[in-house]
């Protein structure tokens, strides 16, 4: 899963849910000086990340994918699913997405000077595009896929993904419908994740 589930699923607490969002951009054991909360996301987001993976339902995903987009596929349906969860927000939150983005975005502000570097130029992105709001928008998912493809060290055809997509979108939509209930029970289950 990509920013915007990682950031929904943490649930209320602001630690908790930084934490999360550093999940990418912290590499290792966790230093056990960070707050209690914070080590508990970044705990979160890499059993997320895991379950994410084994599902069922995101194997089969990724097998829809033809070449050279298999190799890339889970890259393209983090962002994906990112894009259905922000398209059906209303479905899986009380909060309005534009009001959750602006919340994520002020909780990553408000630690700027603690943020890991690649989580501290992240945050000036998602804010410099609106982000995660704008991820409800399919020309913004072609834009975050092709940034990301940018920032591999190898050839890669992500700026294409959109059209890779095209052909099997209502299977991807399936696939998330039927895994993304599943993913948020395991995140509710604390004693599945916590470290």
């Amino acid at each position: 899963m990509n920013h915007l589930a990682h950031a929904l699923l943490a649930g209320a607490e602001p630690e908790r849910m930084l934490g999360s969002l550093m999940g990418d951009f912290v590499r290792g054991t966790v230093d056990p000086a960070l707050p209690a909360l914070r080590r508990e996301g970044i705990a979160q987001h890499r059993a997320i990340d895991r379950y994410t993976d084994a599902h069922p339902q995101v194997a089969a995903a990724r097998g829809l994918f033809a070449p050279p987009f298999r190799r890339y596929a889970g890259i393209v349906l983090d962002v994906w699913f990112d894009h259905l969860l922000a398209r059906d927000f209303a479905q899986w939150s009380g909060e309005p997405l534009a009001d959750f983005s602006l919340r994520v975005q002020r909780l990553l502000h408000g630690h700027d000077a603690v943020l890991p570097d690649g989580l501290r130029r992240f945050s000036r992105y998602l804010h410099a595009n609106d982000l995660p709001l704008r991820y409800r928008e399919r020309a913004m998912i072609g834009r975050v896929l092709a940034g990301v493809g940018s920032r591999l060290s190898r050839s890669n055809p992500l700026a294409e993904g959109l059209d890779a997509i095209a052909p099997i979108e209502p299977q991807l939509d399936a696939a998330f419908a039927a895994f993304f209930p599943d993913l948020v029970e395991f995140a509710r289950r604390p004693e599945r994740w916590r470290a």
